[in-house]
């Protein structure tokens, strides 16, 4: 993934590219993701380790990462004699596009006011008429 700005804006990225660019998710969770989104159904850790042929170790660690960006939910299932197990499934995506669209307007409302601050620093004609009515 590109480091800067520039090369983010003319890089050819994928919708996909979200997951990392938003949220800093690694090729790892955007796969997990992916085979949680295709799935007719809710998954298992031990599904989604087996489709992305990983140790289960490391498919729950990107499932979490996933949970904790909102991506994905977990659902608890309960055996009849006792004990449960947990499924996940994809967030519905206008939930996740409201979350990406929110922090999206908090990052450019940020760099707007760092562009601000910018332009107030070096503003060459504000400093210099300055250095000249003293």
């Amino acid at each position: 993934m590109p480091d800067s700005l520039s090369e983010q804006l003319q890089s050819d990225m994928e919708c996909e590219g979200l997951l990392e660019c938003f949220h800093g998710l690694k090729p790892l969770d955007r796969e997990c993701f992916g085979v949680l989104v295709e799935s007719d159904e809710p998954m298992t850790i031990d599904e989604v380790a087996e489709a992305v042929d990983r140790e289960r170790s490391t498919a729950y660690r990107a499932v979490q990462r996933l949970l904790q960006t909102g991506f994905i939910a977990k659902e608890q299932i309960n055996y009849d004699q006792g004990g449960y197990y947990h499924v996940y499934s994809p967030t519905d995506p206008e939930i996740v596009t409201d979350e990406m669209q929110r922090m999206l307007n908090d990052w450019y409302a940020k760099m707007g006011q760092l562009i601000q601050e910018f332009e107030e620093k070096y503003d060459r004609s504000e400093t210099e008429s300055a250095t000249a009515s003293s």
